[in-house]
């Protein structure tokens, strides 16, 4: 039966035109039980496997539990796959599949004019339309006039295509996704067998396996054979630096990351997290590499979690803690413990809508500030941000050989728009990841734990039960040379400025700024972040038409690289778009007497290429 499906999938029926596309964006949209994250998930690995570059982007509802049916209750997800490199999804939609009038009303304004809407027909009742505050059904209405509507009873063809498994009508209406999966698996020219051999994979109980399987291939049957659409359309394979890729979000690099700096230090390395959306998946995942020596702990809160992650700092290992929005708050006064103590702790925190619990499931760069100084006292911390999903890997690295290098705290701020995006990449080489193996201190005479290398300003780490080296550590202030508990004033001094000129250092350790364009033009755009994606995309389009504008994205927010502010001396315009009021914009300001120009976007969704390419060039017209 498998080979017989495999081999219908791979049907091309002449009398369907094909057209190649370049580019095609898709949004998978209904309620949050409607399983539009599998669908979507699944889409996005059968066109890597396809071989094109692909950027995806979920979008959870942030009500939980949101009444079935409501607005409240959408989930979406987005991918756009091409045969050549892209770096987000696209401003607006070549297809929509809609899976209830609030998935429709939700999303209709992002799919472009003449685009391909496909609708569950059967949840446009009017109690569906009502909970969407439709007051008439649009699909009887001329509102989806300026679309290709394909209205499919979606529902009733899935129960039809499962009966023969005996499954229930609750559960049998729950692979209606797959059936919409096959219809645009069939659009866009995929094969099922990769889908299917997954299906069988994942649903350990046969009936439901079976069920995914007949509704992922009736759907495809069901657009063979009824004239839905005009033409099935092909993406060829995009041209990417040869290697082996995988697909991968932000979160599983994150974990990857931590896996590489594990082998790479020797040191055992311990993740204490206390859950919170969206940097719970960051635990779920390292969770699954006991085999690499990788402890987790499931910490009973925040303070619990970063204080264990101190602990084992203290205790010799690769020490890494992570959160969200209101965690990073709760961890302030335990960071402003690890700068006195100096001790290497990675910071994760992953960025979501705010203020207080604010918009859990959407993306914002709204910590920047509190990275920077949100902690009482002088407290310098590192600050680093990855610019995208596989970027985290390579940040993560970084943000270890900072901590170890340099005996300090190093925050990193990823984003929920980074960490829950994929695209494909490149798996790195092994050999190239650096070695970070510790100095252990072993010198018995004259130990001090605040002695220090005279290049980085980095104390002495040596191991609590060493014969010899035994000491103590705290949260009062020491002694410059001794680090026995210290009031004097002269020495507190001392120690504030020592502590943040080792931070200052670090900037002596960063690669220079890489300026994406001309080095002397009229306007430069900042980034960091998730912008990187949205801004590179409008920059590259506006150079190819000649206009006079470049770009850099900022890896690293604190210390800023050395060479930073010669290059903003090139530029009679500085642009900062970031999804915030301005916080970049303003440590930029007062770092370097620049007049940066602000671009803010607070809405829990990411930039629009399109926002930042009429930004850039409203700046110009004003010339």
């Amino acid at each position: 039966m498998k080979a017989h499906l495999q081999k219908k999938s791979d049907l091309k029926p002449s009398s369907f035109p094909e057209k190649e596309l370049d580019k095609a964006t898709i949004r998978f949209a209904g309620d949050s039980g409607d399983g539009m994250q599998l669908t979507g998930t699944r889409f996005s690995s059968t066109s890597v496997l396809a071989g094109n570059d692909v950027i995806s982007f979920p979008d959870y509802p942030a009500e939980i539990r949101a009444p079935a049916g409501t607005l409240a209750g959408v989930s979406a997800f987005d991918l756009s796959f091409s045969s050549s490199e892209i770096y987000t999804t696209a401003d607006y939609l070549e297809v929509l599949v809609a899976m209830n009038p609030a998935a429709l009303k939700a999303n209709l304004k992002d799919l472009e004019k003449g685009g391909i809407l496909i609708v569950n027909s059967d949840s446009f009742s009017e109690n569906d339309l009502r909970k969407a505050d439709y007051k008439e059904n649009p699909l009887e209405s001329e509102e989806l006039n300026d679309y290709r509507v394909v209205q499919i009873p979606i529902t009733k063809l899935t129960l039809k295509a499962v009966e023969e498994t005996g499954l229930s009508h609750k559960d049998g209406a729950r692979c209606k996704n797959f059936f919409a999966l096959g219809v645009v698996k069939w659009l866009f020219i995929r094969p099922l067998h990769q889908t299917i051999e997954w299906i069988i994979e994942k649903f350990k109980r046969p009936e439901i396996a079976k069920a995914n399987e007949l509704a992922l291939q009736a759907g495809y049957n069901y657009a063979i054979t009824v004239e839905l659409f005009h033409a099935r359309y092909h993406v060829p394979p995009a041209v990417l630096p040869s290697g082996d890729y995988r697909q991968i979000t932000g979160s599983q690099a994150i974990a990857l990351g931590c896996v590489a700096a594990s082998c790479s230090s020797g040191l055992t390395l311990l993740y204490a997290s206390y859950p919170i959306t969206p940097a719970s998946d960051i635990l779920h995942e390292l969770a699954q590499y006991k085999n690499f020596g990788i402890k987790t702990i499931q910490a009973e809160d925040e303070i619990a979690a970063i204080s264990s992650s101190i602990g084992s700092a203290f205790g010799g290992k690769l020490a890494i803690t992570g959160t969200s929005g209101p965690g990073l708050d709760l961890k302030s006064e335990a960071i402003g413990y690890a700068v006195m103590t100096e001790l290497p702790v990675v910071v994760l925190n992953i960025q979501r809508g705010g203020p207080s619990t604010g918009l859990p499931t959407k993306s914002e760069q709204t910590d920047l500030l509190a990275a920077m100084y949100g902690r009482h006292g002088e407290a310098p911390v590192p600050v680093l941000a990855p610019a995208t999903p596989g970027d985290c890997f390579y940040i993560v690295l970084d943000a270890f050989r900072l901590a170890l290098k340099y005996m300090t705290p190093v925050i990193v701020l990823s984003d929920g728009g980074i960490s829950n995006a994929s695209e494909p990449w490149k798996i790195p080489d092994e050999n190239k990841i650096p070695n970070m193996k510790p100095d252990f201190h072993s010198e018995k005479e004259n130990f001090s734990p605040y002695q220090r290398n005279q290049e980085t300003l980095a104390r002495n780490w040596a191991i609590p039960g060493t014969p010899g080296l035994e000491h103590r550590l705290g949260g009062l202030e020491k002694d410059s040379v001794t680090g026995e508990i210290s009031y004097d004033p002269e020495n507190h001094e001392r120690m504030v400025f020592l502590r943040d000129e080792k931070i200052k250092r670090i900037k002596n350790d960063l690669p220079p700024i890489e300026i994406i364009g001309a080095e002397k033009n009229e306007i430069l755009v900042i980034s960091w972040g998730s912008v990187y994606g949205p801004t590179f995309s409008a920059i590259e389009e506006l150079q190819e038409q000649g206009y006079p504008v470049s770009m850099i994205q900022l890896r690293y927010l604190y210390p800023f690289q050395k060479n930073l502010g010669d290059v903003l001396k090139n530029f009679d315009k500085v642009l900062v778009p970031e999804m915030n009021l301005g916080q970049l914009s303003s440590l930029l300001r007062a770092e370097f007497l620049v007049d940066t120009i602000p671009f803010a976007k607070v809405q829990g969704r990411p930039f629009l290429i399109s926002e930042i390419r009429n930004r850039i060039l409203e700046l110009i017209d004003k010339k």
